[in-house]
């Protein structure tokens, strides 16, 4: 059996693609399942380090203004359409997965030309340019959330599975992560984290509450400020007199490949509305205060974010509304810490949430195609 899985750019795309790979390893060991994206992704470091091989094709996304910009993105698809009909006559496959990011658009579509079984995945509530026009073409469509379902015309392709999450998310210990990373079982641990590449407002939040901490001595904080933004905010606590290397209650990361054991012995989260951020939270059973990514495609990730936050999991804070009073983020915050009867509610609300053994409705849902798929070889 032959699998391709078409994903790039984030980590909302790659880890959900990751978690279907190991499950249909599970099932099918001699399978041989590979990913697609490009060479400028994360997938570039994340999918070999997961022990998958990636193969890689010429593309890239279109600027919302026409530009040269808008040349450059034509002359690259239509190089990553021949990268992509090279890669489906040589390898073959009997599923062709597309799971998010600008290389599934000419993957998916030529395979479906090509009448090879295909099917994506939408992570979000509000789905994005490329997997809409691939509805059309594609056998399966997989949804992460009910309120998806509509923007699809073909009802009878469409499924819900939630959005695939690694088992790990599901399985921390907090008493036994708490001692492991030298927290106590009475620490008040907020996680901070805007996505793998960070988020702007929301490490200028944080940077308020630093240079205003907590009275309560028990709060903790862990905040991820991402790669490419982690050099200015270390450079930023020392010009205002803060040592983040000495620090008695804040931790300070660039990016953490440990997310599901920070999750799990956390108390809250503080996060964008990424759907694999959502989906991580709530596996992980923790209230969050979600900050959703403004410009974001159909305003999906205020929609995300409301898949919890309407449910009593959390709260929301607009991007605008933070930018403008950052001390929003710290009086929320730290009016939890004094109410833990609260968080015990939002707990249950946001456990209820969670869609555990997504890959498995997922792959009740395709089963038949790789079935046609063998069967068709």
């Amino acid at each position: 059996m032959k699998i391709l899985i078409g994903a790039g750019g984030t980590g909302g795309h790659i880890y959900p693609g990751l978690a279907l790979a190991d499950m249909l390893k599970e099932k099918y060991p001699e399978a041989d399942i590979r990913f697609v994206g490009t060479d400028r992704g994360m997938e570039t470091t994340i999918v070999p380090n997961a022990g998958y091989p990636l193969e890689t094709i010429r593309v890239k996304g279109f600027e919302r203004k026409i530009s040269m910009g808008t040349v450059q993105s034509i002359k690259e698809l239509l190089l990553g359409m021949g990268d992509a009909r090279k890669l489906l006559r040589s390898f073959d496959p009997d599923l062709v997965i597309g799971m998010g990011g600008y290389v599934c658009g000419p993957l998916l579509l030529l395979a479906a030309r090509k009448n090879i079984p295909t099917v994506i995945h939408e992570q979000n509530a509000y789905p994005g340019a490329t997997n809409r026009l691939l509805s059309r073409f594609v056998d399966k469509i997989g949804v992460s959330f009910p309120e998806a379902t509509k923007w699809f015309p073909q009802e009878e392709k469409v499924f819900l599975c939630g959005n695939p999450v690694r088992k790990a998310f599901f399985q921390g210990d907090r008493k036994t992560l708490r001692e492991k990373y030298g927290y106590g079982a009475d620490d008040f641990i907020v996680l901070s984290v805007g996505g793998s590449l960070g988020a702007t407002t929301l490490n200028n939040a944080v940077m308020y509450w630093l240079t205003n901490p907590p009275d309560d001595p028990s709060i903790r904080l862990i905040h991820i400020t991402g790669k490419q933004r982690y050099d200015d905010f270390y450079q930023s606590m020392l010009d205002k007199g803060l040592d983040p290397d000495k620090s008695n209650w804040c931790k300070i990361l660039s990016y953490s490949d440990v997310m599901h054991e920070i999750m799990a012995l956390s108390d809250v989260a503080v996060s964008r509305a990424g759907a694999m951020s959502v989906a991580e939270i709530a596996a992980s059973g923790i209230p969050a205060i979600f900050v959703p990514y403004p410009h974001a495609t159909g305003n999906h990730q205020e929609f995300n974010a409301k898949s919890i936050t309407e449910k009593g999991g959390g709260a929301l804070i607009l991007d605008a509304d933070l930018k403008e009073e950052p001390f929003l983020l710290k009086n929320q915050l730290e009016e939890w810490a004094k109410h833990p009867e609260q968080l015990i509610e939002m707990k249950a609300n946001v456990e209820k949430v969670a869609v555990e053994g997504a890959e498995e409705l997922f792959y009740h849902a395709i089963k038949p195609l790789l079935e046609r798929g063998q069967h068709e070889r």
